[in-house]
């Protein structure tokens, strides 16, 4: 019987992401991801925006709407989510789904 390999990859410590701030991760197998710490949680996305090659860890955080502003056109988008919250954004971010464990911040399959 064969099984399914599962990978998963430490992104950051907890602690290295500011309160209402975010740092940008460069992976190996994949593209750069951003985590975000907001009100307390975090939040796990791609870090390029979708509408350009900015990166959304450089971007302006609304923690009340808990939307990322894109550092060069200004779109927005949901953190929880990646829906696109303002023009010129239309495609939707890219979301992932994360444990933290032991003060890690872990990317899950």
């Amino acid at each position: 019987m064969t099984g399914i390999l599962t990978v998963e990859t430490v992104l950051c410590r907890a602690a290295d992401v500011p309160e209402g701030g975010a740092l940008r991760v460069e992976r190996d197998d994949g593209p750069p991801l951003a985590v975000f710490h907001v009100g307390g949680r975090f939040y796990v996305t791609d870090d390029t925006c979708t509408h350009g090659e900015a990166s959304l860890a450089e971007g302006e955080i609304d923690a009340e709407e808990l939307l990322v502003e894109c550092p060069w056109h200004s779109g927005a988008f949901d953190l929880a989510t990646g829906a696109p919250c303002g023009a010129p954004c239309t495609i939707a971010l890219r979301v992932h789904r994360f444990e933290l464990r032991g003060g890690d911040i872990v990317l899950v399959p």
